[in-house]
């Protein structure tokens, strides 16, 4: 089947990260229905509202680790499954809440069921993916992101056209996350394992059939027996140095690097204060003097760019032209973008009229060319990069930590702190992000990270040094061990022809 039906479970998986967005989207919506505000008598910047963003982040902290037990035992497809169900559950709670109570731990739910696939769908779609198209593959999970974040912002801004006192303004909106949680409940048992999985739980033959579902193309044979020796082998080989448990994650030199590798690009997508724009904008667009049904309609269409951008970029680039540029130009763009942002909004309050207007617009302007930038660079790529850099037998564990840390406990601090600093202190918040991004993320990717374009999950290994340091098992027989030398020895000169193209 090949390519179309490698897309087909890439997107289907990827109702997991339409959760994701939608989840995360909806909320910005619901704290604009005067009845939702009034009916848990609260308001926009309070601290109360700052919770219900915290505690689904957090939610999903602890998501992300459950997921590091749930993919090493059950698999990539049951994790998803499971956190379909979980958030099910949740979604139910949040839409017939009778009190505060009520919605907290709906999302806490729902945070721990997004936070489970939001490590799981990346892993599943990188393991079934080829390296040519991995980079298509795995960013078609931030596109399913974006594209949640729209039907959010769409459905709650139509839901907000009843009156007043009408609670279908709120309730329909959170109801509506049942949907793709059937969907996915549905249809997940009908795509197959990833091939990798299958071959670390000893189904060697189920896991080739798998690969030819995948990746067969009428001639390609050759490179399917290649593709399924360079996945046993490399099993084989970290069998030799796996120990049960976390540590182990720890103390493999190689292992921990590329751990931290994986952590930081989730840290550093935190940190350029996507999700804070995402959770808070209503807020920001007040900000800047857009209020009522216009900061909706502002809102939702912020939502539609991102995703546009995003998908145009997966397609014809983020294949070629790789991982680390776009993640340099992306740190210094929305830097910038930020800095302007603050400047406009440092004017607002003393302007009126017409001026006032063109300040408005020109906000509006850099808070949307932030989601921009954002998706040609760190919204795509930190799910393949931390997806691809990890090795096979701690990537489970090592995505539940990167993604439990560096994605959700970041976003956990700024959800709770930032209605509170957009309230107080308004546009100097936007400089926290821009410190960051120049004085941490942009040498870290400039001197650390390392180029990964269309490489094998089992040659980027090598490009951390893993299996030439001796660690192939001594069971393994004369002509499998000549097998692999003569791999190693050819990825080696691959590698180095892939690091003088990105030093260039």
């Amino acid at each position: 089947m090949g390519l179309l039906f490698n897309v087909v479970l890439a997107v289907f998986a990827a109702t997991g990260s339409f959760l994701f967005g939608y989840d995360s989207g909806v909320m910005a919506i619901v704290i604009q229905s005067p009845h939702f505000l009034k009916f848990f008598d609260t308001d926009t910047t309070s601290s109360v509202i700052g919770a219900v963003n915290a505690t689904f982040s957090g939610g999903a902290f602890f998501g992300s680790f459950m997921g590091g037990f749930t993919m090493d035992s059950l698999g990539r497809r049951k994790t998803i499954m499971i956190g379909a169900i979980i958030n099910l559950i949740g979604a139910l709670l949040q839409c017939t809440a009778q009190h505060l109570a009520m919605i907290l731990v709906g999302r806490i739910l729902a945070g721990w069921a997004v936070g489970l696939m939001s490590m799981s769908v990346p892993v599943y779609q990188s393991e079934c993916a080829h390296p040519k198209t991995r980079g298509l593959i795995v960013g078609l999970a931030q596109q399913m992101i974006g594209v949640g974040f729209i039907v959010s912002t769409w459905v709650g801004y139509g839901a907000s056209k009843v009156p007043p006192t009408n609670s279908f303004s709120w309730r329909f909106p959170l109801a509506f996350q049942c949907f793709p949680c059937l969907v996915i409940i549905c249809g997940i048992m009908f795509f197959p394992e990833s091939p990798r999985y299958l071959v670390e739980t000893d189904r060697a033959d189920e896991a080739m059939r798998v690969l030819r579902k995948l990746h067969y193309d009428g001639s390609n044979d050759e490179w399917l027996e290649t593709e399924f020796n360079e996945i046993k082998l490399t099993i084989d080989a970290e069998r030799a140095i796996t120990a049960p448990g976390w540590r182990v994650m720890f103390t493999v030199p190689a292992w921990r690097t590329r751990l931290m590798h994986a952590t930081l690009v989730q840290v550093f997508t935190q940190m350029t204060g996507i999700n804070v724009i995402g959770y808070y904008g209503t807020i920001m667009y007040k900000n800047l003097g857009i209020t009522g049904d216009r900061n909706l309609l502002v809102t939702s269409i912020y939502n539609v760019v991102g995703p546009i951008f995003n998908f145009v970029f997966i397609v014809f680039f983020l294949d070629r032209v790789g991982r680390k540029k776009p993640l340099l130009f992306g740190t210094i763009a929305i830097s910038i973008a930020l800095v302007c942002e603050a400047a406009i909004g440092s004017q607002i309050p003393g302007a009126t009229g017409s001026r006032r207007d063109a300040l408005s617009g020109a906000g509006v302007f850099f808070l949307f060319l932030v989601s921009c930038v954002f998706s040609v660079s760190f919204g795509p790529i930190s799910w393949v990069y931390a997806s691809e850099i990890l090795p096979l037998s701690i990537r489970g564990r090592g995505s539940a930590f990167a993604t439990g840390v560096g994605n959700w406990l970041v976003g956990t601090v700024w959800s709770q702190v930032s209605p509170i600093a957009l309230g107080d202190i308004t546009y100097k918040f936007y400089f926290v992000f821009v410190a960051f991004n120049l004085c941490v993320t942009l040498p870290t990717i400039w001197f650390v990270f390392k180029e990964t374009k269309q490489l094998t999950l089992e040659e980027i290994d090598l490009l951390f040094g893993d299996r030439a340091l001796g660690t192939l098992p001594d069971n393994l027989d004369d002509k499998q061990r000549e097998i692999e030398l003569e791999r190693i020895s050819e990825a080696r000169k691959k590698l180095a022809g892939t690091n003088v193209t990105a030093v260039h």
